[in-house]
């Protein structure tokens, strides 16, 4: 009797259910190739979306039923989409501020930016600050007759703007050159004097000429006495240069960023944007490591996660322990091929690395440590091992990274693998720098740890990929075709440089989804189309898992979609 009763509650259940309208849907999505970096259904030919969420995954024959009267049905009209894309390691107000000053990324000599800088010159007012970034020595075309230590003088800015302070950051952000204005105002205009180094910080260097002149370059730390005299930004300054590049994520196929370290007054534009809705990226930010009153106030209050309704994230801290390659800043083991006796800067001490890594694990918060040079990587490696058996029973799922992790020493590559650290690398840098970096590293160094991806990913480890904008360009496209083609982005060489730690391209995907999402604790939110994770997806206008390989590069982002908004559709 009772079994009989529990059949028929379940046919009377059963019935009501088939009886019931499926809700339509806001959003549908179909007629498209759909990659969704999971496993457990790798495409799918439909996707349904309610609200800011998938609500569905499926095939054409069952997408009819999510299409109501108001639902908007995004035809794709045999195009490719993939999740969003998460841009794993940038600078966001960065790439805005790059659309407002000089933009140098494109610039192939000495002269041309002598002359950008003359012309904007004749527009400002006499001692108004001009600035600009992205200009890059090793790329080119032609150099200036004098160089020291690899590096231009400022004479031709000096002369290009005589009336006003000149400063230009290295495409790497680790040096620059100031002209004879903005020197003066630094206090390091003069001869140097008998016996003292009028300048010079720890960390980093004044670049001199024989006679003891600054040449106008400055390395790293050094940078600071010159950027501290440059006024600070406005508010509406930081507003301009965040919309900015929010237009530029969303035309580049950008759902979610991770802005690499962020001060004060940042953090709080960053809230009162998401207060107010107005992000339309999401993002994943790095406390600067370099503001010990901001990680006072954090480490008491613990991590921000999902503000502004899973737009804004405050749980990891951006530590610099050494500088770039190209401006010889990168710390390495042994001496540069390039120039004997240099090694490259320790720019913040080993001491401080251990004590954030242990307040870290202590307090929440994920430790993403900036490393380019296999010095930089091993030392940062063994204070995180240190603070690990110091604390094992807070290190369980710290997912600590190495932001760049460029030029690693062979022995401590599987150490990436045994200790769980996240290996944020960005593939293009590779694409940039590797026709130079070999004068800089010599042959066996660069074949033993200089972007070695398979490498890191046979020893275990998760690589998350970006551009490090606006370092390069924030074209996600060109980092994936890097990490598959292993060539620079006009295809050479043949074959590609070190070919056997080439990804596949389902590897690379990953690195721009799913391993991005881990790298930030997000994979359950974001990173792969499955139901019940945020609707952000990018739509490219031919199939980047199929075309070939050249093709990668000609391919352009279509739509993408936000939280089930459409934001960005390319006309």
């Amino acid at each position: 009797m009772l079994r009989t009763l529990s059949y028929l509650l379940s046919f009377i259940l059963l019935f009501n259910l088939s009886c019931q309208t499926q809700e339509p849907a806001d959003l549908v999505i179909r007629n498209g190739t759909i990659y969704t970096v999971n496993d457990a259904q790798p495409q799918a030919e439909a996707i349904a979306v309610v609200g800011d969420k998938i609500a569905f995954v499926g095939s054409e024959a069952d997408i009819e039923k999510w299409i109501g009267d108001e639902t908007e049905v995004l035809d794709l009209a045999g195009k490719t989409m993939t999740p969003g894309f998460i841009e794993g390691h940038a600078h966001f107000l960065g790439v805005g501020e790059n659309k407002m000053n000089l933009d140098l990324l494109a610039v192939r000599s000495f002269e041309e930016i002598a002359t950008m800088v003359a012309e904007a010159a004749a527009e400002a007012r006499p001692g108004v600050w001009i600035t600009g970034r992205g200009w890059h020595q090793d790329k080119w075309d032609s150099l200036p007759g004098e160089m020291i230590q690899g590096f231009p003088t400022h004479d031709l800015l000096s002369e290009a703007a005589p009336d006003n302070p000149v400063y230009l950051r290295h495409a790497s952000g680790h040096a620059a050159i100031a002209n004879q204005k903005a020197m003066e105002l630094a206090g390091v205009a003069n001869i140097k004097q008998e016996g003292a180094q009028i300048g010079e910080v720890a960390g980093g260097e004044v670049f001199r000429d024989e006679l003891g002149n600054p040449t106008g370059i400055f390395n790293e730390n050094a940078m600071g006495l010159v950027t501290q005299h440059i006024p600070t930004r406005t508010l509406e300054g930081y507003l301009r240069a965040a919309e900015l590049a929010m237009e530029e994520c969303l035309t580049h196929g950008i759902t979610s960023f991770q802005d690499a370290g962020v001060t004060q007054d940042v953090v709080q534009l960053y809230k009162q944007l998401a207060e107010q809705g107005k992000l339309k990226v999401r993002l994943y930010a790095m406390l600067s490591g370099r503001d010990s009153t901001l990680l006072k106030e954090y480490f008491e209050k613990g991590p921000e996660i999902g503000l502004g309704n899973n737009f804004l994230t405050f749980r990891s801290i951006k530590l610099y322990t050494d500088g770039a390659l190209g401006s010889r800043g990168a710390w390495l083991l042994e001496e540069y091929s390039d120039m004997p006796g240099q090694y490259g800067h320790e720019t913040t001490p080993v001491p401080v690395i251990h004590d954030i890594s242990l307040k870290g694990l202590q307090h929440g918060f994920q430790v993403c440590s900036h490393a380019i040079g296999d010095r930089a990587n091993r030392e940062v490696l063994d204070q995180y091992e240190a603070a690990f058996e110091q604390l094992p029973e807070m290190a369980g799922n710290h997912r600590y990274r190495i932001e760049h992790a460029q030029h690693i020493s062979a022995a401590d590559i599987p150490r990436f693998g045994k200790l769980g650290v996240i290996p944020a690398m960005q593939a293009v840098h590779m694409a940039s720098d590797r026709p130079w970096a070999i004068e800089r590293l010599g042959k066996e160094r660069i074949e033993e740890g200089a972007y070695v991806w398979r490498k890191l990913i046979d020893s275990g480890a998760i690589i998350v990929n970006g551009t490090d904008a606006p370092v390069e360009p924030i074209a996600p496209l060109a980092s994936f075709y890097a990490s598959v083609a292993r060539k620079t982005l006009k295809g050479e060489p043949e074959g590609g440089y070190e070919p056997d730690q080439r990804m596949s391209r389902e590897e690379a995907l990953k690195t721009y989804t799913w391993n991005a999402a881990y790298g930030a604790f997000e994979e359950e939110i974001k990173g792969s189309i499955e139901v019940g994770k945020l609707a952000d997806f990018t739509v490219f206008s031919q199939d980047i898992m199929q075309v070939p390989e050249d093709e990668i590069l000609t391919t352009e982002v279509d739509y993408t979609i936000v939280g089930g908004e459409i934001l960005f559709t390319r006309e």
